[in-house]
């Protein structure tokens, strides 16, 4: 199971989903409608349209397009989400209407375009390849009914209305080809507009949430640094006391821990305030990674390997690149320590195509659902084993450096976060 927690192939994928997923109901119904059209033709304008009367055997392909416009209504929902299932039901449309025209006058009757409402569709809702296998179809079923359609047909009232015929035929397929590669980039330059458009708004309400977590941040960093500083001066006297020797190390251990964390947060802040940034060689990278592992998660057993071919590039960074990748690296032990009762966490940073670097961040634990796996790193989760903000603040600061974060499910259990970074050459 795999999960991009940012990129525009998502909301592409999304806004082809809420597009179409709205308009099942009218599909089906214009199936309907088409049925209907054809049987009132042959009652109510055989004469008006000049249509050769049908066999009464059409009757059972009326009985049978029936139900299958029944069971299309019926299972509307895996038509119009299933891309496969859609052109097979565009593929029996056109069939439909083949047999229809056939029996009804074939290439003279005058309703022979509608055989370019499938091709129309097709061209909105499928993929770039399928609109031709419609395309071809109905001008395949054109031009047969062309060469099978019968000799007091193309003389009418004595005039030779062959050249008629077959500049209608012409104008079919152009009609056919306008609609199958015109028709069909338009629509897919506005299902890409869209999913800008939607991920652009992702982005910003993201945003505006990761603004009030940097509010509410800075208002409590600014709030324990009295605190943290009392508490310094306490230990520090303890110390000199020789009371509580016992836990004095780890009473320092974590003040130290504390203070380093609201000094980078400060740091930060002023960084990303005044949009600085600077080229990191991936080789100090992973030497600081290890050193902070160490200073602030001693318990954990951080396995760490770099191809010499990654050490020696360099990517763009702030002072939020670390700490974001310190954060999944952090959630990583805690799962592994929850699991197999140990912070186990392996990272390998590798040089990817094109121009990128990836660091891969394995934990040991129980893994997520693939349903949780949605949400995680772009909104606050509802979980009681966390909200994910750490996830979110480390996809953010990826974003922002152009880089990219994904998870995935270990087949032999556990996560794998992928952070990509790409390359850049500026000292």
């Amino acid at each position: 199971m795999f999960a991009k927690v940012s990129g525009l192939d998502k909301s592409l994928h999304k806004n082809w989903d809420n597009s179409w997923g709205k308009n099942k109901e009218q599909l089906a119904l214009l199936r309907l409608i088409n049925w209907l059209l054809k049987l009132g033709l042959i009652f109510f304008g055989t004469e008006l349209f000049d249509l050769t009367r049908p066999p009464v055997g059409l009757t059972y392909v009326f009985i049978l397009e029936l139900v299958y416009v029944a069971c299309c209504y019926r299972f509307r929902f895996q038509c119009i989400n299933r891309p496969s299932i859609l052109l097979m039901t565009l593929v029996l449309d056109t069939l439909f209407w083949a047999i229809w025209l056939f029996y009804t006058g074939g290439a003279t009757n005058a309703f022979v375009s509608l055989l370019l409402l499938p091709v129309a569709i097709g061209a909105v809702t499928l993929p770039r390849w399928a609109p031709w296998v419609l395309t071809l179809l109905s001008t395949g079923m054109y031009s047969l009914m062309m060469f099978t359609m019968p000799e007091n047909r193309i003389r009418h009232h004595g005039m030779d209305m062959s050249s008629h015929y077959l500049g209608m035929w012409f104008n079919f397929v152009i009609s056919a080809l306008v609609l199958t590669v015109t028709v069909g980039y338009i629509a897919k330059r506005i299902r890409q507009k869209n999913a800008q458009l939607s991920y652009l708004r992702e982005a910003q309400l993201r945003q505006e949430k990761l603004l009030a977590l940097g509010t509410v941040s800075a208002q409590m960093a600014h709030q324990m640094a009295t605190p943290l500083s009392t508490l310094r001066l306490l230990v520090d006297e303890l110390a000199e006391e020789g009371v509580a020797n016992d836990i004095e190390p780890e009473m320092q251990q974590a003040l130290i821990r504390c203070e380093t964390t609201l000094a980078e947060l400060r740091l930060a802040t002023e960084s990303i305030r005044q949009q600085k940034s600077y080229s990191l060689s991936v080789e100090k990278l992973v030497r600081d990674t290890q050193e902070q592992v160490q200073l602030l998660m001693p318990e954990t057993q951080l396995n760490i390997e770099a191809e010499s071919e990654a050490s020696a590039t360099r990517v763009k960074a702030d002072t939020s690149l670390l700490p974001a990748i310190l954060a999944l690296i952090e959630n990583g032990a805690r799962a592994s320590l929850e699991h197999t009762s140990t912070s186990k966490v392996s990272v390998f940073v590798s040089a990817v195509e094109p121009n990128s670097v990836s660091f891969t961040i394995r934990d040991y634990g129980r893994g997520m659902e693939p349903n949780q796996l949605t949400d995680l790193g772009n909104n606050i989760a509802n979980n009681p084993k966390g909200m994910g903000i750490g996830v979110l603040l480390s996809h953010a600061s990826f974003e922002r450096l152009g880089g990219q974060l994904s998870l995935r499910v270990h087949p032999n259990g556990g996560m794998i976060a992928s952070v990509t970074l790409p390359v850049t050459q500026n000292e």
